[in-house]
Order: structure tokens, then C-alpha cells, then sequence
């Protein structure tokens, strides 16, 4: 182990102990298959990674009307659920941790997905940007649909449902998606959000739905097993609102009320920067967020002991490094150089073995 590490020492989150601080990041792999439900292969990619303090599961879908992502997986019917337990499985035997992270795909979606039918949105507000990738190649982006206000007790109700399947899934714990450009994030922020009812306008109503999934899934799970994520930073999805630090401050805040698990903030630049103002910081959340950290986007071995050392970041979770080296967290400890990063036309690609469980292992 190396001399002094933070990073590969124990941590209590709550009442689980994890081995490590070490996160495996969220990463979307696209091997689920045209029915969405999670496979074999899938629970041996897991299962190989298992050494990480905790496991975060690729971003899975709610409901049909969160999908918007080619062979992503979801956890809304009976088979997905039996499909996520043979991952959880073969991550417990490996003596790992795993949480779910649930996702609504928002306006980031495509009609193709929905059978014609528009995605939906806080407003409709199109994203800016390259094309979709959908189930007939790519496609523009389109305008999205607004949620009507009594639409959305529905949605809540999505990730309720979603809370209990991952809980008969197996899983230790659950993080709530409100990051990346997605539906609850195109909420919070003003760039997106553009409505003139209860959850919307003012910052206190653009925090409403976040808060209403949390109070909602904290009905199943107890507080100190959930957990969200945010990009105050992101530009990923044609994001960045003007008044991003005093509604991911307040968000935070907010947040801290809860007792949560932890507080996932991207704060590096990996997805880019919207260079409205100076990046959002570590230090920044520490001041107003009392409860666990985990840091995110960019992150070596060097700079994340570095985050930990200095109190700003109580966790790291890594994504690129750890597509290459499933035995990350071994590599980190006895100082073995990383393979080379993973051939990027493989990340998404449903190859099966290929670019996901076949890099070299050191032991």
C-alpha cells in the first residue's frame, strides 16, 4: 500500500463500512441489450471491480418515458429487477458495495424512443448541440414537451417505484441523478427551467422536484441510503444557467438536511466548463454540505488523496481509469502503472467483452 494513504484507508458512511474510498464513478456502457435488462456479462464487469469502496451503477432508467439512451439498462419491470440481482450477487460474493443510480433522461431523449411521443422537460427549451444517438441511428434534437404540473406527481412516483425495485434488487443503496443535463437537473437550473408554476422561477421552486424525489424515495430507503449527484460546473447537454452558485449553494444546502449518504459533485472540468463565473469547488460544498463528499471528473490517484488530505472530498469515484483497470484500487495500492485508456469507439459500443471486461488484470 502506499505510504500514508487516505484514499485506500477505510471509511464509514453511515452504517455501511467501506474498504476504500475509491468509487467506481457512473459509468453508461450500453451492454443491456434492446430489452434494457442487465445480463451476465454485465454482472461480471461489476463483479470485477468490486475491490472500489463502493460501486455506483451506470445511470439506469426509472420508467419508459426516462429512456433515452441505446441499450441502456432500466429497473421498471420484474425482469430488469431479477437481472440487477445477479450483478448485486456477484458484487456482495466479491465483498463489494453497490448503489443504483436512478435516472430520468429528460429532454436529453428523442421521440424515437417513445413511440413518437415527445420527450418531456421542465420547459421546452431544446438542447444546442450534436445529435442524438437513437434506436435509428443519430437524429437531431428536438423540442421537448413541458410536464404539466399534474404530470409530475407521476414522475415522482416513477422514482419512488424505482427505489423499491432497487431495493428487491439487492442493492445497499440508492443515488438520485441531478446531474449532466438531465430531467431533474434541467429543473434546478434557470438555463432550462422556465416555468411559472410551483416548480419554477424562483430558486427555492426550481429545488422542489429534487426535493419532492428525496422526500419520496427517503420513504423506502432511509436517509443514509441515498444519495445525490450534481454538475454545478457541466456544460455536457447544453448546460450552465448564470446563477448556477446560488442555486447548486442553496441546492446543497438544502441537501444537507437530510442525512444523506453522500453529496456527489462533479467539480472537475472533464465534461466541460460553461465559464459563467469561476468552477464550483470541493471547498465550496464543504461549507454548507456537513455530511459525506465525494468528488468527481478527472481525478489521479495523486490529486484525489490530495482532496482527502486537505478535508474538502471524504470520497473519490474515478470513471475513465476504471474502464481500463478493473483492478484499480490494486494498482493504487502497490503503485503499478495503469493500462492505457480504453479505446473510446468501445465505451458505448454493444461489443459484448470487447473495450469492457477484457483488459489485463495485475494480479
Amino acid at each position: 500500500m502506499t505510504k500514508s494513504s487516505q484514499l485506500l484507508s477505510g471509511f464509514e458512511m453511515g452504517d455501511l463500512r467501506l474498504n476504500n474510498r475509491v468509487v467506481l464513478a457512473p459509468l453508461t456502457r450500453a451492454r443491456s441489450g434492446s430489452d434494457r435488462i442487465p445480463n451476465e456479462i454485465m454482472a461480471e464487469y461489476y463483479r470485477q471491480r468490486a475491490s472500489a469502496g463502493l460501486i455506483i451503477t451506470e445511470a439506469t432508467t426509472i420508467s419508459p418515458q426516462a429512456n433515452g439512451w441505446v441499450e441502456s439498462p432500466g429497473v421498471y419491470t420484474d425482469a430488469m429487477v431479477a437481472g440487477w440481482q445477479k450483478c448485486t450477487q456477484a458484487i456482495h460474493q466479491a465483498d463489494g458495495l453497490a448503489f443504483m443510480q436512478l435516472w430520468h433522461t429528460g429532454r436529453a431523449s428523442h421521440s424515437s424512443f417513445h413511440d413518437g411521443e415527445l420527450p418531456v422537460a421542465p420547459s421546452a427549451v431544446s438542447i444546442n448541440g450534436d445529435h442524438v444517438h437513437t434506436p435509428s441511428g443519430k437524429q437531431p434534437y428536438e423540442t421537448p414537451r413541458a410536464l404539466e404540473t399534474n404530470e409530475i406527481a407521476g414522475v415522482i412516483a416513477d422514482y419512488s417505484r424505482a427505489a423499491e425495485n432497487a431495493k428487491v434488487a439487492g442493492f445497499d443503496g440508492i443515488e438520485i441523478h441531478s446531474a449532466n443535463g438531465y430531467l431533474l437537473d434541467t429543473f434546478l437550473q434557470s438555463k432550462t427551467n422556465q416555468r411559472e408554476d410551483q416548480y419554477g422561477g424562483s430558486i427555492e421552486n426550481r429545488f422542489r422536484l429534487l426535493r419532492e424525489v428525496l422526500e419520496a424515495v427517503t420513504e423506502v430507503w432511509p436517509a443514509n441510503r441515498v444519495a445525490v449527484r450534481l454538475s454545478p460546473n457541466g456544460v455536457f447537454n447544453d448546460m450552465g444557467s448564470p446563477d448556477y452558485r446560488e442555486q447548486f449553494t442553496y441546492a446543497a444546502t438544502e441537501l444537507n438536511q437530510f442525512g444523506l449518504a453522500y453529496l456527489h459533485v462533479m467539480d472537475g472540468l472533464g465534461f466541460g466548463f460553461h465559464e459563467l463565473g469561476e468552477a464550483m469547488t470541493l471547498a465550496d460544498f464543504r461549507n454548507v454540505f456537513d455530511g459525506p463528499l465525494m468528488g468527481n471528473c478527472g481525478y489521479t490517484q495523486e490529486t484525489a488523496e490530495s482532496a482527502i488530505a486537505t478535508g474538502d472530498a471524504d470520497l473519490i469515484s474515478f470513471g475513465r481509469p476504471f474502464i481500463s483497470n478493473a483492478d484499480l484500487v490494486y494498482r493504487f495500492e502497490n503503485e503499478i502503472e495503469l493500462n492505457p485508456e480504453a479505446d473510446m469507439s468501445h465505451w458505448y459500443s454493444p461489443t459484448g467483452a470487447k473495450g469492457y471486461t477484457d483488459f489485463p488484470i495485475a494480479r
